[in-house]
């Protein structure tokens, strides 16, 4: 014993470590006892007949196949929406995210999927283990109502912090995979889907950093398909019930959970009632037929779960039904795209396939982030690869301003930059004035190969001139990038009644930034 003090502490620290691991398959024996709380016979209803699809039956029973859809522009929009419409439940709530932020806002809403769940809803979570990183966020918690099932995707099994990341190495071909989508069902007859996870970042104007995302609530036939896709991912071998995660069980923690609640509900009793007045209003709204739904037919396309097993190999040859789509898409559109896209890296057959088409008339309106408002700069230095060739192409290409606070009046009623720091989040785009696409998938190799995305595509001319319209006026709120010389120039106006201003180098970055988007280039573009 005499030159133990010489042996590292890490390595007397790894027996107490391999004791905190979780099933990262649900063929482990672990799981053998394991009973869902939640299951089909809970579903054994007709959407038709619940109050949520009763306000609009008119419109549902016109004719097979239709659906509604209408967009969810502000992120404020976004979560009143959201338990406006846990509020309305009386069936089912599934809920598919891949962050959860376990800050202010995801309490509330957390609440409100407990409260339905107190009223005999049930209510199914599925959350990205990479995109939670924590074993007692409060989703994990619920848990423990009897009408409330949370399972976690992809898991890491070893849950001690030290070796966290290091698994990565060891299993990096999955755990590099992640469960991006984004769907949240009520009754199965409406759901939401679009860029939005679950953060205040994503609803609240007040945070430090805002995404300005899109989402769009459908209504009708279009959900079954979401449902059917939320069905594969909740009993797929990698979706882990939290019943197995050690923390998630604390009762401790479940009462510390709701006695914040209820602490909400005392001491911002103002504040919580104009919110229950505004949640009221909404469902008003919707009651009385308020809702700007336009109708139309679409279909709903989500990766499988099993894309974050393929090897290297296959990953790379890659064609699911997302891809494919957006491929015959392309190859159909005759006059005009639409795009707006957070993180946009074509790749080379993608540029060479677009450039084919704004040659051949199909004229492309492009808007992504600015070095300055993207919290990828990785992504971005790929992006510059391509930015010349489609400008030279004909294409309109735009960057979103970091902040534009300033910029109202009449051409901008709606104020999607709520912050100082504003970071564009849509993944959007409209072909021919017709077709809508809305979803979780960015135009990148990480979409395309790597993680699990779900998308929308919709047709409805009046939805795709709405949705149309929404880029065009972020384009206005942008910086609009012209080559002078074959360099690149970014031209805009920070007020609304100040002159429009031109400039050489990236605006809104310093050379720190500008040298660290030069670093990030140097990453593999497969891996942005």
């Amino acid at each position: 014993m005499a030159k133990l003090h010489r042996i590292p502490m890490f390595v007397l620290a790894l027996p107490l470590i391999g004791c905190t691991t979780v099933p990262t398959t649900t063929n482990d024996k672990r799981l053998e006892g394991y009973s869902a709380k939640i299951t089909a016979a809970d579903f054994e209803y007709n959407p038709m007949e619940t109050p949520i699809a009763k306000c609009y039956v008119d419109e549902l029973s016109q004719s097979p196949g239709i659906s509604g859809a209408t967009l969810i522009e502000d992120g404020l929009s976004a979560f009143v929406i959201r338990s406006a419409f846990a509020r309305m439940a009386t069936k089912t709530i599934d809920l598919q995210t891949y962050i959860y932020s376990n800050d202010f806002s995801s309490k509330v809403l957390v609440g409100e999927l407990k409260n339905a769940a107190d009223r005999g809803v049930k209510i199914r979570i599925l959350v990205d283990d990479y995109g939670t990183k924590s074993d007692i966020v409060d989703v994990m918690l619920l848990n423990q109502h009897p009408n409330i099932e949370v399972k976690v995707f992809n898991t890491v099994a070893n849950r001690a912090r030290l070796l966290y990341y290091p698994q990565f190495l060891m299993d990096f071909n999955r755990l590099n995979s992640r469960m991006h989508n984004k769907l949240f069902i009520v009754d199965n007859i409406a759901y939401i889907t679009g860029g939005r996870n679950v953060g205040s970042n994503y609803f609240y104007p007040e945070t430090a950093s805002n995404f300005s995302d899109t989402d769009v609530l459908f209504l009708g036939d279009m959900t079954h398909y979401a449902t059917d896709s939320f069905n594969e991912y909740w009993n797929h071998h990698l979706s882990i019930p939290a019943s197995v995660f050690p923390k998630a069980k604390s009762k401790k923690a479940m009462r510390k959970l709701e006695r914040q609640f209820e602490e909400i509900q005392q001491k911002s009793a103002e504040n919580v009632r104009r919110y229950n007045t505004i949640i009221s209003l909404v469902q008003r709204q919707y009651k009385n037929k308020k809702f700007d739904f336009s109708w139309g037919r679409g279909k709903f396309l989500a990766d499988p779960p099993s894309k974050v097993e393929m090897t290297p190999q296959e990953k790379e040859e890659y064609r699911g039904d997302i891809v494919q789509a957006l491929q015959r898409l392309w190859d159909e559109t005759k006059d005009s795209v639409y795009i707006s896209a957070a993180y946009f890296v074509p790749g080379q057959g993608g540029l060479e396939h677009m450039m084919r088409e704004e040659n051949s008339g199909v004229h492309m309106t492009i808007l992504t982030n600015s070095l300055a408002s993207t919290n990828a700069p990785t992504v971005y230095a790929k992006w510059e690869k391509y930015r010349k060739q489609l400008i030279e192409s004909g294409a309109d290409v735009y960057e979103f301003m970091l902040s534009a606070e300033n910029m109202r009046g009449k051409e901008h009623d709606r104020e999607r930059k709520q912050s100082s720091f504003s970071v564009l989040h849509s993944k959007t785009m409209v072909f021919d004035d017709n077709i809508s696409w809305i979803g979780s998938f960015n135009l990148d190799p990480r979409s395309a190969y790597f993680n699990t995305e779900n998308v929308a595509v919709f047709e409805s001319p009046e939805f795709a001139q709405k949705l149309r319209d929404m880029i065009i006026g972020d384009t206005k709120t942008s910086w609009r990038v012209s080559l002078e010389n074959g360099h690149p120039r970014w031209t805009g106006q920070r007020q609304f009644d100040s002159a429009p201003r031109t400039y050489r180098r990236s605006p809104d970055t310093g050379i720190l930034r500008r040298m660290w988007k030069s670093i990030c280039g140097l990453v593999p573009e497969k891996f942005v």
